[in-house]
């Protein structure tokens, strides 16, 4: 199964808006933990996925999340 970083981005205004998005939305990422860079002024969040593709990637998303968030195809590779 191909592997995806999701990178999200919001503004600090749109932090809230951001996170509030899950709300009633189904989606095996919600309730789990990602990486996020809000506490420290960056606002982002990163998550990796397992998806088809990249359309399959972004629908794990909320809309409102999905629509700032850049879809980067990845792959494990063993570092020396």
């Amino acid at each position: 199964m191909p592997l995806f970083l999701l990178h999200h981005t919001h503004a600090d205004r749109e932090c809230g808006a951001a996170f509030a998005a899950w709300s009633g939305f189904d989606s095996p990422l919600r309730r789990g933990i990602a990486a996020a860079s809000c506490v420290s002024g960056g606002h982002a969040v990163w998550w990796r996925v397992e998806a088809r593709d990249r359309q399959a990637a972004l629908e794990q998303l909320p809309p409102y999340v999905a629509r700032r968030t850049q879809v980067i195809a990845v792959r494990d590779v063993q570092i020396p």
